[in-house]
Parts: C-alpha cells; structure tokens; sequence
C-alpha cells in the first residue's frame, strides 16, 4: 500500500463545537489533519490505499459519516505555468516555453481566464501532454484524472441537492 496526500474540503459543522475534533477521528480520519480557514473545513489526508482512487473514496466516505459536506477535493486541477512546473518537476522556464510554443508543439491552451496575464490550465490536459512526452508517469495521469473526476462527481451531487 501507498500513502496518499490531498486535501478534503467540507463544510457544514460547527467547527467550535466542543466534540468538532473528535468528530473526525471517531468517522475514522484519523490519518488527516483538520482545520478551518475562511468558513471552510480543511482535512489534510495522508491515507494508505491501493491506488489513489480509493484513497478518496473512502476519505470522502469517512467525512461524511461526520455530517459534513464534501465540497471537493485538492490539489485543484486548474494550474498556473508555475504549479506546472512545480508538479511537473520542470522549471518555470521550460513549461513557459512549451506554454508559447516555443519548444515541443501543441501544449495544451489555457482553460480559464485566458485573456489574462495569469491565465490557467487543465492540469490533466497538461499531464497527459507531458506523459506523451515522456515527462510525467502513467501514475500521475491517472492520479490527475482520478481527482478530477472525484471533484465532477461531487458537484453532480451538489446540484441533485439544490
């Protein structure tokens, strides 16, 4: 087994009740770390599992089972050229050149705010392209799609709710 490392984001308790803590560890997170910033719940997991999929699974079943909202899961699959570079291990310099097109072809274009001077990517778009090029692992794009369609399938709960 591996330990895996991401982020559950939740909200919904009361987070200055006396058993908030307790909460967690009794649904069997007691591999994460909680805290709170900006109203939001913050579980910070480092779960054993087979494979990254389940290891999300099961920490999202673990934070419901507290009577929390799952609202999704990071890192977040939209990226700047910097946090490509740190995931990638590359640096700034090279994934700016692919990003122009100056080195290797057809990277992927930004998906949001791309009129602007920080413009965003998929990151699973950017690692499948790098993965082609023999830059990032088969893991990683699973692991990448596997976060992303996590996140697809709790706003599709999300808007069954509303």
């Amino acid at each position: 087994m591996k330990a895996f490392e991401f982020t559950v984001i939740a909200s919904g308790l009361d987070h200055e009740a006396d058993d908030f803590e307790d909460r967690f560890f009794e649904a069997g997170c007691d591999d994460a770390t909680i805290a709170v910033a900006r109203g939001a719940i913050i579980i910070q997991f480092a779960r054993e599992a087979e494979n990254l999929l389940q290891a999300l699974r099961s920490a999202i079943t673990d934070v419901k089972k507290t009577g929390a909202s799952v609202e999704r899961v990071e890192p977040d699959y939209l990226v700047s050229l910097s946090e490509i570079a740190e995931r990638a291990n590359l640096t700034r310099a090279a994934i700016s050149l692919y990003a122009k097109g100056e080195r290797g072809k057809d990277f992927p274009h930004p998906v949001a705010r791309v009129t602007t001077e920080s413009p965003l990517w998929d990151w699973t778009d950017v690692v499948q392209w790098l993965h082609a090029r023999k830059q990032a692992s088969q893991e990683a794009v699973n692991e990448a799609n596997a976060i992303r369609d996590t996140n697809a399938g709790l706003g599709r709960e999300h808007r069954q709710r509303a």
